[in-house]
């Protein structure tokens, strides 16, 4: 449970005592802006699926962002998180209207469904071998790793689904992909393969 004294601490000392390790902060800013930033995005959408998968990828962005040390404390917190809603609610109805429906099939794959307006014989090679490093590099995760990108990536699924998947919390579940992030880029590395993350 959050002390009121933790709840009255400005959004830069919540993040400051977030990256220490008191996870306690992350929830106040969390429960400080929710209705903010939902309501945004709701507005938009206006999709109660869609929004809530676009409200914890935005916050899922924020906690990779603070935790590999790339957040730029401005005093503009808020207005950072709703630039990334309003970037993915953007992405969102980009892929709709240009994203083909993948068949709904365990054998099937995302990356083999993508098309580009632009494919000439080197983009095809390059995306298929990225597909192919990618599907590798998941293989060598931590299992528990691996099924969360699963999950996310391949099944689509949103945190809170893949929480009650695993049987974790959404906190979680978002650090499980954040350190599965972290170890594919080391991984890729190690294995001289290029992948974007």
């Amino acid at each position: 449970m959050t002390d009121v004294k933790t709840k009255q601490l400005t959004d830069n000392e919540l993040i400051m005592r977030y990256r220490e390790g008191d996870s306690s902060c992350f929830e106040v800013l969390l429960e400080r802006y929710q209705a903010k930033v939902y309501g945004y995005i709701f507005s938009v959408v206006k999709d109660k699926e869609t929004a809530d998968d676009i409200f914890q990828d935005t916050f899922y962005k924020v906690v990779v962002t603070i935790n590999s040390d790339q957040y730029k404390d401005e005093n503009k917190f808020v207005h950072w998180v709703m630039r990334i809603a309003h970037n993915l609610i953007v992405d969102h109805f980009r892929r709709n209207n240009k994203m083909p429906l993948v068949p709904n099939r365990p054998e099937s794959d995302v990356l083999d469904n993508l098309k580009f307006p632009d494919d000439n014989a080197e983009h095809v090679i390059i995306k298929k071998q990225t597909g192919q490093n990618i599907r590798k590099l998941v293989k060598m995760l931590p299992p528990e790793q691996r099924r969360v990108v699963i999950l996310r990536h391949y099944g689509k699924c949103d945190f809170k689904d893949i929480a009650a998947r695993t049987g974790v919390s959404i906190n979680t579940a978002l650090g499980r992909m954040r350190y599965a992030i972290i170890n594919l880029r080391r991984l890729a590395k190690e294995n001289n393969m290029y992948i974007e993350l």
